[in-house]
């Protein structure tokens, strides 16, 4: 059994519901217009549709995308941008959107998981402390410098 292909105007709205739904970027809603069985002048022509409908803004997209990641999941910069430079958005858009995060919260969410971190491995040798301690904080994404400046603030407590 064969899918129907969908008209323009039935991939159309399916495609605002995704982007009303939640923001997305521009690379995801392309590849949901392209799962939908279109063609790729139909897709283009949906797309430019859609940023103009403002369902689809990239800097948006961007905006909460790092703000989300900041705030729920404690992720730093670098996992940010790294996420974001797989979904394709643009470098200028990913600047902006990390300019969003404040400095003094940033570095307040980076010191409280080093010190939870750093109470959990009590049990541990120093130097390991110090080295579990960093992996955790660069796999989410912190910069190494303000880790090692972190670590240093809470070895002096």
């Amino acid at each position: 059994m064969q899918k129907q292909k969908l008209t323009v105007e039935q991939a159309l709205q399916k495609a605002r519901h995704y982007c009303a739904y939640q923001e997305r970027s521009h690379f995801e809603a392309k590849e949901k217009l392209y799962s939908l069985g279109l063609f790729k002048t139909e897709v283009e022509q949906l797309l430019s549709n859609l940023i103009e409908d403002d369902y689809l803004n990239e800097e948006r997209f961007a905006k909460q995308f790092a703000g989300g990641k900041f705030r729920l999941k404690q992720w730093g910069k670098i996992k940010i941008e790294h996420e974001l430079k797989q979904k394709r958005v643009s470098a200028y858009n990913i600047k902006k959107a990390l300019r969003e995060i404040e400095e003094d919260e940033y570095l307040k969410v980076l010191y409280n998981l080093a010190f939870k971190k750093w109470n959990s491995l009590k049990a541990e040798q120093y130097l390991n402390r110090i080295a579990k301690t960093t992996n955790y904080l660069l796999q989410k994404g912190f910069e190494h410098n303000l880790i090692i400046n972190t670590l240093k603030q809470l070895r002096n407590k």
